[in-house]
């Protein structure tokens, strides 16, 4: 069973930086898509970022428009630990934020297999 851990957040104000980690545990998810996807108060949960594997020691990385160019996504196979490197923050940025690993054996497209419990990242202005 894999059981993800995420940390990171806190509370920053606008135009800060955090960067949340996602450790995983159970398996070695080096061939797994990684995403983070975040859910604010009375909103519904939403993709933010992911990572997927193309085979080798090749990833690619996905975003949603709304952090395209502020958020970085990227993984340490020798720690089975995915990052969310977060810039230039807004207040629109706060919500929880949570991991998810997607099996290699699922069709791309698919819903993630496995969540974290989530991390608070609060941005105020």
């Amino acid at each position: 069973q894999v059981q993800l851990v995420e940390s990171g957040g806190g509370s920053v104000q606008a135009g800060g930086s955090l960067r949340l980690s996602c450790a995983a545990s159970g398996r070695t998810l080096s061939s797994y898509a990684m995403g983070w996807f975040r859910q604010a108060p009375g909103k519904e949960r939403e993709f933010a970022a992911a990572t997927t594997w193309a085979g080798g020691s090749t990833y690619y990385a996905y975003y949603a428009d709304s952090v395209k160019g502020r958020f970085t996504i990227y993984r340490d196979n020798a720690k089975n630990t995915v990052y969310l490197q977060m810039n230039s923050l807004k207040p629109e940025d706060t919500a929880l934020y949570y991991c998810a690993a997607q099996k290699p054996t699922t069709p791309p497209g698919g819903d993630y297999d496995y969540w974290g419990q989530g991390t608070q990242v609060t941005v105020s202005s």
